[in-house]
């Protein structure tokens, strides 16, 4: 985990585990083009409220969109399996862990293959900028908190955490067996948006959006 910030609240630990040594050797190497402030809240809005674990499957999955279209034709083909059934019948598959475990959330799988541009922004933002990315999704936490549009439910927890000097939003599912996915519209969640240029990223949800019982993330 050398050289990530850890205020991505639990999911800096997750996603350096999914993270090999290669991936994190080619994250150090990148030399891309790298997003601005304003292009990293407008590209994270749509997913930063989600639950911290979650959260961490769908950025590292962003990091392999051909195998998110692959698991997506796959969920289409077996809607009948779900939660952790989905994720043990994909077990034989060569994607990446965190591709595998988002077949457990096809109405958060079928957003991110039917906006492949905007995954592929969220993959390289992964590869690029982990700090910035755990910057961004605090920062929109916080907006979120104090428009008042972010705060503990029945379906989830949200807590402020310490871990070695830094605080960080923590957002939890109230029964860890049901994780619940939050839907909400960026362009009023987050109160008064700050980069009239960059213009929250907003995607309708499919139908049924909702929850997947699951007993633990792979």
């Amino acid at each position: 985990e050398a050289g990530m910030d850890r205020r991505l609240m639990f999911t800096v630990g997750a996603i350096a585990l999914t993270m090999g040594p290669t991936r994190l050797i080619w994250a150090q190497q990148a030399d891309s083009r790298l997003f601005s402030q304003g292009e990293l809240d407008q590209i994270l809005a749509p997913v930063a409220l989600y639950p911290d674990a979650l959260l961490a499957q769908v950025l590292m999955a962003s990091t392999y969109p051909i195998e998110v279209n692959e698991a997506a034709a796959w969920t289409r083909d077996h809607p009948n399996v779900t939660g952790n059934a989905a994720v043990s019948a994909v077990g034989d598959e060569t994607w990446d862990v965190s591709v595998k475990s988002m077949v457990a959330f096809p109405q958060t799988l079928s957003m991110m293959n039917e906006n492949l541009d905007w995954t592929q922004k969220v993959g390289d933002a992964m590869i690029g900028q982990q700090k910035d990315v755990a910057d961004s999704v605090q920062r929109l936490r916080a907006k979120a908190q104090t428009a008042g549009n972010l705060k503990s439910t029945p379906q989830q927890t949200v807590s402020t955490q310490t871990s070695e000097g830094q605080a960080a939003i923590v957002i939890q599912p109230a029964n860890p067996e049901v994780v619940y996915v939050p839907y909400y519209n960026p362009n009023w969640v987050y109160g008064n948006w700050a980069y009239p240029a960059y213009p929250p990223s907003y995607f309708p949800p499919p139908a049924y959006y909702g929850s997947a019982l699951l007993t633990g993330f792979m």
